[in-house]
């Protein structure tokens, strides 16, 4: 997958495309002036075949457009989120090639297809996992990473809302 964000991002919105390339198996690409069209060409030539678009609000990231290579768009998600500063959980990675993802919440599983992470299975140690959990009366689910060594680590993902 890959990466961009909406024109002239803020630095809070960078360092979470930059958190996220480090948990999914996916490209960050400045947008700079580029069109949508311009970004799925790029995907196309670096062989992924969906790109998420974050965009922000005030200069934090609260929207994640997941798109397809014929531009349709296939799932969106407001969020807000917490960036942990660089230090915290710094020996925790996550593998991308081992990741799976596990959720209380079904619809949000679609993340996972549309990223290709396949579900979690009981009885496997929680390494390299996407968690999705059923959120309060300000979210309607939380999204946190837990990386090689079963420590949580960043980015976290209030979710407000989804849609299809």
């Amino acid at each position: 997958m890959l990466i961009t964000t909406s024109r002239k991002p803020s630095q809070r919105t960078r360092s979470f495309c930059k958190s996220l390339v480090r948990v999914f198996y996916s490209s960050y690409i400045n947008r700079g002036k580029m069109s949508i069209r311009d970004v799925l060409i790029k995907s196309s030539e670096l062989d992924f075949d969906k790109i998420a678009v974050i965009s922000e609000l005030k200069g934090n990231p609260n929207r994640i457009d997941f798109y397809d290579l014929n531009g349709e768009l296939i799932f969106s998600v407001e969020l807000t989120v917490g960036i942990p500063n660089s230090n915290a959980n710094s020996k925790s990675r996550v593998k991308t090639e081992n990741l799976r993802i596990q959720s209380e919440v079904d619809e949000l599983y679609e993340l996972g297809n549309i990223m290709g992470i396949p579900k979690f299975k009981e009885g496997f140690a929680p390494e390299n996992l996407i968690v999705i959990k059923q959120g309060d009366e300000n979210n309607r689910a939380i999204i946190e990473f837990y990386g090689s060594n079963g420590i949580v680590t960043g980015p976290k993902m209030f979710i407000k809302s989804w849609s299809k």
